[in-house]
């Protein structure tokens, strides 16, 4: 028989919400300009589409509006009132949202963008010797790839996850955490190839983050009574969680499986250049050495 679901606590007309949500919107916006202040002063003195490419800047565009748009609208209402709906803003922030802004390649405009004493701070606590152990490229997706498994689990923890769902500011949080891990975690893998770790390890790296994530899609989907308390899902409570597993599940398999066939795929062609270029060589090189023995 279908449980009655209690409303939830940060409705859509609860004032807390609607502050926090002022909020967020304001963030973005002033990372937005921020961002689009750093790329106009950047091509302004090297040219449109110099340095950063123009579809660096339309994928970080596009995921601010996705960020948006999985907060607000049809898909915050759906989240109001399902668990699924609630993973469907979560897989936004996780898969789209934030690799689109890990490929935005945010650093260099918002250096550009940000006064001069602050920009000569951050100049120096990029040089400090602990930050640059930390920026190399196999540290730090290490790093970033543990921080998101983590957050992950965390944020799907009965405990954390009611709290979430009855609490504006933690619920705020809870998307904050998801999309700036998701953020850090694909910077490595969608900015520019010198930050990037060995395509081995970035292989490795993107199997490691995929299994954790489908080991709990799994549990949702399979678990055979309601892991969370039945006010927090929807009017079919196991149907609901069940849907939710999928989501996660499905969705995050596809895309790191594809992004780490695109990886070892590049990889394979960059070790087929070189002896490709050395076998067109050698012919030449042979008949250089017969014509010099002929003379």
């Amino acid at each position: 028989m279908p449980a009655v679901t209690v409303p939830r606590a940060h409705g859509p007309d609860a004032p807390a919400e609607s502050l926090l949500a002022m909020l967020v919107v304001v963030a973005i916006c002033v990372l937005a300009a921020g961002y689009g202040r750093g790329v106009h002063e950047l091509w302004y003195r090297r040219g449109a589409g110099a340095v950063l490419p123009a579809w660096r800047v339309g994928a970080f565009g596009t995921g601010v509006l996705v960020a948006l748009a999985a907060d607000r609208g049809p898909v915050h209402a759906l989240a109001e009132s399902s668990f699924a709906g609630h993973m469907t803003q979560h897989m936004l922030l996780l898969l789209v949202a934030g690799p689109l802004l890990a490929a935005g390649a945010v650093g260099l405009p918002l250096s550009l963008a940000a006064p001069p004493p602050l920009r000569r701070l951050l100049a120096r606590c990029r040089a400090a010797p602990p930050v640059r152990r930390l920026r190399r490229p196999t540290t730090y997706a290490l790093l970033a790839g543990a921080a998101q498994m983590v957050t992950l689990w965390f944020w799907h923890l009965p405990g954390p996850y009611v709290a979430a769902v009855d609490q504006p500011v933690v619920h705020a949080a809870e998307h904050l955490c998801l999309l700036g891990t998701a953020w850090l975690f694909w910077a490595p893998l969608l900015g520019a190839s010198r930050h990037r770790p060995p395509a081995p390890l970035t292989v490795l790296l993107l199997v490691g983050t995929m299994l954790p994530a489908s080991a709990l899609g799994a549990v949702l989907t399979f678990a055979p009574e309601p892991v969370y308390p039945v006010r927090v899902l929807g009017p079919d409570p196991l149907t609901d969680q069940q849907l939710a597993g999928l989501l996660m599940w499905a969705p995050m398999d596809v895309v790191v499986l594809v992004a780490a066939l695109s990886v070892f795929l590049r990889w394979l062609l960059r070790m087929d250049r070189p002896d490709n270029g050395a076998s067109a060589a050698g012919p030449v090189t042979v008949a250089a050495g017969s014509e010099g023995m002929a003379r």
